[in-house]
C-alpha cells in the first residue's frame, strides 16, 4: 500500500460546478490511481488499478 502523505494530490478538472465546495482530487502512482472528497480529507479515498480508472473515465465522459 502506498503512504498516502506522500501523494501528490490535484484537483480533478472534472471537479468544476456552480457549487464552489464540489471537489474531487486526484493523485496517481505508477500501479494506483487515488480519488478522495477534499471537503473531508480524513475520511477514506478510493483507489483504482490504471485500468479500471481508465474505464471509469472513458464511461464518464461519455
Amino acid at each position: 500500500m502506498t503512504d498516502t502523505a506522500e501523494l501528490h494530490w490535484f484537483k480533478s478538472s472534472h471537479s468544476d460546478s456552480s457549487d464552489g465546495n464540489d471537489c474531487v482530487e486526484v493523485a496517481h502512482t505508477p500501479a494506483t490511481i487515488h480519488v478522495r472528497d477534499s471537503k473531508d480529507l480524513h475520511q477514506p479515498h478510493l483507489a483504482f488499478a490504471p485500468a479500471a480508472w481508465g474505464g471509469f473515465v472513458a464511461y464518464a465522459g461519455g
